[in-house]
């Protein structure tokens, strides 16, 4: 027996091969160039505690950035709009500035940021490690949910050195602290909060904290701007602020601090404490070992086989599908959006994150399939906010309403979690949410921003949007959110309902210009855009004409008859060879824009993500394989210069990637009674997905793809459970109720599959 396991170590330790899915993740993929919330930060699925290091000063897309070899410091939030208590060992000369990221370390203008030895840096889900030169110490850190842990074992003897607990710092959208209070409870624990405003006034949110030393501190100092209090008990201050203790510490000695956070009071980041780390002790390592196994739990759902490189990329993006956040203490209290505390039904988590733009082609069915728990806590959520403030939310960060991309998208994720039979809340009261958003003119909350769809009255006035009053996309939007609702009426039998929307849902056809079959923006009266360049981005948001001339999901056929189909292939076809040499991304989209730059497909941004599964409906589906691989290739990279070509938006793009390497696509978001796959060229040889015996009937379901090679990437014949399968389409409850799918994969298209 000991020869046999001695042979399978060795056959793991010569080939290299990881022998579980956490450890096919590279958590610093894609983290130059991208946006603060993907960073190499330590946490679980649906963190509220994403601890990491920040290392760039206040823009859009500040945080982390891999190329920059030092740190500032490790911030324990890094939610979109949202950062909160950064943290920073420190030997040098006392300095109160972060410093920049170009400032000296030493000398009348350092900071007390630290160079780092790169080579030193490591991570892993739920772990970040890196040496700090200049302030002599391994830096480590691990995290719960509601709580980071971090560990700094200094090098060297050092007396007064400090620990830094700085509340403002560099963010995205320069967070400013309107007060910050710190209060010493012992000589070994502190309390406080950060009263902070992101982005504008309204958007608001007290971070309290419970902060514990493993040794006691001799002081604990604080400042504000350049003036600094030793010796305090109690500090209260504003704008650039924080506090530092200090310690006399020898050679291989750890500091150990315990942090948790709450959005409620400190009271509650104390339960979060007592439930999630206090059970722990100081045992860092098994916390950082509870922490993987969580993460390796979840990855372990989809099992795939086929090249190390391609199962490297597709578990650091199954990875980053996971990405949000959970917004209230243990004991389910969370502040709404107008910081009145709200207590959950038991058994509940509210969530939130970046917008739902476009997730349900592939975020909301990867939910459905392997973790429907976290989709029916997105339906609690949206439902528990309706109750508090009379509308849900698209993108409830630290549960504000923001009203982000003019779409409510957060309804196809309702309607489409309620056609899977992911059910556990109150139906008729999600309804009433989702009639509400359909029938009720958005626009300000009290005490938070904006949410619904804030021109409906245009919207239904003219049966589009006129440029005088919004972006041309919002009739897009509205359409695609009509049609789901309608969907969701028929569900219930709401007929007289069901009629309304689903003709409603029809609005975008006043938008196709009749003579060039484009997408165009109309003013008040009827006219079109005169001299309308279909590259140019004005009127549409963060896209073009051309490309939203194909974002019709709930309608393809109907826009495949009104092109015809013989312009909607051409066209789209040399939209994709156009954008070969851009690897499919379109980077001045990233931004607001209006000059006609001549792009075409844009993967990097969410509203033309779907474009290579059009051709499945215009009956060339081998172009959908071709052109669906062509992105995973090209456009997904696998270090951390290359990771996404875009804003990945808190699992977006990454579930993209996971959805597509899987065969799978949902172009209606799967909201309708019989929900249904696009089928495409599955990147593996073998893909097992284990279900949730919750939700599903069956145990698992398999994808087999037979003579898949990076070459044979066109499906030549399909069958589901051994019969033929001769449509690019899979249904939902043929996954659920488990079974095998087998492709036979060729290197040539097989025109009459599918067709």
């Amino acid at each position: 027996m000991k020869k046999i396991l001695f042979i399978a170590a060795l056959g793991v330790w010569l080939t290299g091969y990881s022998v579980e899915p956490v450890d096919y993740v590279d958590i610093f993929v894609g983290t130059s160039n991208s946006r603060a919330m993907l960073g190499p930060y330590a946490g679980v699925p649906y963190g509220m505690v994403q601890l990491g290091p920040d290392n760039q000063d206040s823009y859009w897309m500040c945080g982390y950035e891999y190329a920059i070899s030092n740190i500032k410091g490790f911030s324990h939030i890094h939610a979109w709009m949202m950062n909160g208590l950064m943290i920073m060992p420190a030997v040098q000369d006392l300095v109160t500035k972060e410093g920049d990221s170009s400032a000296p370390y030493r000398g009348a203008n350092a900071g007390y940021h630290s160079r780092i030895l790169k080579e030193t840096e490591t991570g892993e889900p739920g772990y970040y490690g890196v040496f700090l030169y200049d302030a002599d110490c391994q830096a480590e850190m691990t995290a719960t949910t509601r709580c980071g842990l971090h560990r700094y074992t200094f090098a060297g003897d050092h007396q007064d050195a400090r620990i830094m607990l700085d509340l403002q710092f560099p963010s995205e959208y320069r967070n400013y602290i309107k007060k910050g209070y710190f209060n010493k409870i012992s000589d070994m624990e502190l309390e406080g909060f950060a009263d902070t405003r992101a982005y504008c006034e309204d958007f608001d949110y007290i971070l309290h904290f419970y902060i514990r030393f493993n040794k006691p501190f001799k002081t604990l100092n604080g400042w504000e701007d350049d003036t600094v209090y030793n010796d305090i008990q109690k500090f209260e201050a504003k704008g650039d602020c924080g506090a530092f203790v200090e310690f006399d510490v020898r050679k291989d000695e750890s500091v150990i601090v315990q942090v948790a956070l709450s959005l409620v009071d400190i009271d509650g980041a104390k339960k979060n404490y007592m439930q999630e780390l206090e059970p722990y002790g100081w045992d860092f390592d098994a916390v950082r070992a509870a922490a993987k196994d969580q993460w390796n739990d979840l990855l372990s759902k989809i099992e795939v086989k086929g090249r190390r490189i391609d199962k490297k990329r597709f578990y650091t993006n199954l990875y980053r599908s996971f990405a949000k956040q959970t917004w209230n203490d243990v004991d389910g209290q969370y502040r709404d959006p107008s910081e009145k505390v709200q207590t959950l039904p038991a058994g509940y988590d509210i969530y939130g994150g970046d917008a739902f733009w476009n997730s349900y082609w592939n975020f909301n069915p990867l939910l459905a399939l392997i973790a429907p728990n976290f989709l029916n806590n997105w339906v609690q959520t949206q439902i528990e906010l309706y109750d508090k403030t009379g509308w849900t939310n698209n993108g409830p960060t630290g549960l504000e309403h923001t009203a982000v991309m003019d779409v409510t998208h957060e309804i196809a994720m309702m309607v489409g979690a309620y056609q899977k039979g992911i059910r556990d809340y109150d139906v008729d009261r999600m309804w009433e949410a989702i009639r509400h958003n359909a029938t009720v003119n958005g626009g300000h909350v009290e005490g938070s921003i904006k949410a619904g769809q804030d021109v409906l009255d245009i919207y239904k006035r003219f049966g589009y949007v006129p440029y005088e009053y919004g972006p041309a996309s919002r009739v897009m939007d509205y359409s695609y959110t009509d049609f789901c609702t309608a969907q969701m009426a028929k569900a219930l039998g709401k007929e007289a309902d069901y009629r309304y929307f689903l003709d409603r849902s029809g609005s975008w056809k006043n938008q196709l210009n009749p003579e060039t079959k484009w997408q165009t923006p109309r003013d008040s009266t009827g006219r079109w855009f005169e001299d309308y360049n279909i590259f140019s981005g004005l009127n549409w948001t963060e896209g073009n004409g051309w490309q939203y001339t194909w974002y019709v999901p709930h309608d393809v056929e109907g826009l495949v008859q009104l092109m015809g189909k013989d312009l909607f292939n051409e066209r789209l076809e040399k939209g994709f060879e156009k954008s070969k040499k851009h690897l499919y991304a379109a980077h001045a989209f990233d931004r607001y824009q209006e000059h006609p730059f001549e792009y075409y497909i844009n993967h990097g941004n969410e509203c033309n993500m779907q474009a290579a599964f059009l051709f499945n409906y215009s009956g060339k589906p081998w172009l959908t394989q071709k052109y669906s691989r062509a992105i995973l290739d090209a456009y997904y990279g696998n270090d951390p210069y290359n990771g996404w070509q875009g804003d990945e938006d808190e699992g977006q793009m990454s579930s993209w990637f996971v959805m597509s390497s899987l065969g799978l696509f949902e172009m209606n978001g799967g909201v309708t009674d019989d929900p249904e796959f696009d089928l495409t060229s599955p990147l593996f040889r073998k893909m097992t997905i284990r279900l949730d015996k919750k939700y599903a009937r069956g145990d698992e379901f398999t994808i087999i793809a037979r003579n898949n090679s990076s070459k044979n990437i066109y499906i030549q014949s399909a069958k589901l459970n051994g019969t033929p399968l001769t449509t690019p389409k899979l249904k939902w409850k043929d996954v659920i109720n488990g079974g095998k799918l087998v492709f036979i994969m060729g290197d040539k298209p097989n025109p009459e599959w599918g067709k």
